[in-house]
């Protein structure tokens, strides 16, 4: 009987596919699969990225608060901040949760202006002594490109039907009146922001204006001026949250189970979180106002 070489080639290669999806799948559900919770077990809320949508953090709220037998919970942290409202969103979520549970925060490499203000929802912050926080504060930024449409030739025309319609636009600069307007809402929300911190850290609204002008810290700094109760990682704050829920055995850390993605719908996710950053760096970031810390830019509030 004559071999076909391209046929069996094309099998083989067709088997190793499968078997490859196959094993790819079963360490996804393994690794992503739903841990049993017990009373012993501290939930693990992970917050990462620029912020710029807080519907896949408040899934994991709502699915530990349903949890009754577990007691605690660690939010880990570790974003430079992003939109005014997801963070102010995650903290509210976070501060309701703690008239049920335990809550402590746990800081990563960074946790800086929203990502602080999220941290703000824990009774307890912990971070690394080389964690970067801090960055309280707030901004808008909007792009001028008046002088390349003129290079290229290009006029913009507007009607509108109020004088401060098209305020921030990038087609012209702006004007000081403008100016005046847009500071009025950033400095609105700059002490609305205060105001929070003030209200969960205990820290007079005087002494912290003296360090919330936009400046980082370490972690250790940090815990000096009074921003994080202790210093240590992820299994330090596993540990507190278990003590601070009487858990007496050794805590168990669990995961709240996430939507599966596909792996293009993962790629277009990681492409718009590059993007993003780099427009914000290059302060070419989109309009709103943010609570985010962006090396480089220094038109903070």
């Amino acid at each position: 009987m004559r071999r076909h070489p391209i046929l069996l080639a094309f099998i083989v290669i067709i088997a190793a596919v499968v078997a490859l999806g196959m094993v790819v799948y079963l360490l996804a559900f393994l690794v992503g699969g739903r841990t049993a919770v017990t009373a012993g077990n501290v939930g693990v809320i992970t917050v990462e990225g620029i912020l710029a949508d807080s519907q896949d953090v408040l899934d994991q709220i709502k699915y530990f608060e349903k949890e009754e037998r577990l007691k605690a919970i660690v939010v880990r942290v570790n974003t430079p901040g992003g939109g005014v409202v997801p963070s102010e969103e995650i903290y509210g979520a976070l501060k309701e949760l703690r008239k049920k549970k335990r809550v402590v925060a746990s800081m990563g490499s960074i946790a800086a202006s929203g990502g602080y203000l999220v941290a703000c929802g824990a009774e307890k912050i912990l971070a690394s002594p080389g964690t970067i926080t801090g960055s309280i504060s707030a901004l808008m930024h909007f792009a001028n490109i008046e002088d390349l449409l003129k290079k290229v030739g290009v006029k913009s025309q507007v009607i509108k039907s109020g004088k401060y319609k098209d305020m921030g636009s990038p087609m012209r600069e702006m004007t000081s009146e403008e100016k005046e307007l847009l500071q009025f809402v950033v400095d609105d929300i700059y002490d609305h922001f205060l105001d929070i911190i003030v209200q969960e850290r205990k820290i007079s609204k005087e002494k912290l204006k003296e360090i919330a002008d936009g400046r980082i810290f370490t972690g250790r700094q940090a815990k000096m001026v009074g921003l994080v109760d202790e210093l240590g990682g992820l299994e330090e704050a596993i540990k507190l949250a278990a003590r601070l829920a009487n858990v007496k055995d050794t805590p168990e850390a669990v995961y709240a189970p996430r939507k599966k993605k596909s792996w293009w719908g993962m790629l277009l996710k990681e492409t718009l979180s590059f993007l993003t950053t780099d427009s914000l760096n290059r302060e070419f970031a989109p309009f709103g106002l943010f609570y985010v810390y962006t090396p480089g830019m220094v038109k903070e509030r």
